[in-house]
């Protein structure tokens, strides 16, 4: 067992209420919980198991190439694997994201689709074809 438990990614929104719907109502993520400060407020959603994915700059080309054509994120990007990526990516487009690549099957057979997402989040939605 490694010393960490949980890996949490703090996104930052300047539209709190519009990305709280995108990635709870629309998405499906789970609410853990929700708490408030002075002016500010926090919720937590449930985004299944993570991982932390380190690449190097060849190889994220390499990833953005197969999946869009070109380089386009930058130094970090958000990855769901979803039950379908197509129908995922209709309807989180029709939420107000933006489809930077539609789904394409790639070399490690996954069908990935890339979006422009709120909180200025790029994300990729990756669906298993298994063998």
């Amino acid at each position: 067992m490694t010393g960490v438990r949980e890996l949490r990614l703090v996104v930052t929104a300047a539209d709190y209420d519009e990305a709280l719907r995108f990635y709870r109502d629309v998405l499906g993520l789970e609410e853990r919980a929700a708490f408030a400060s002075d002016g500010g407020r926090v919720t937590i959603l449930e985004a299944g198991r993570a991982t932390l994915e380190i690449t190097d700059p060849p190889h994220a080309e390499f990833i953005d190439s197969v999946e869009v054509g070109k380089r386009v994120a930058g130094h970090i990007r958000v990855a769901f694997e979803v039950e379908d990526s197509a129908a995922t990516t209709r309807k989180l487009e029709a939420a107000g994201a933006e489809v930077i690549a539609e789904p394409t099957r790639t070399p490690w057979n996954s069908l990935n689709a890339r979006l422009s997402a709120p909180a200025g989040l790029q994300l990729t939605l990756f669906q298993e074809l298994g063998e």
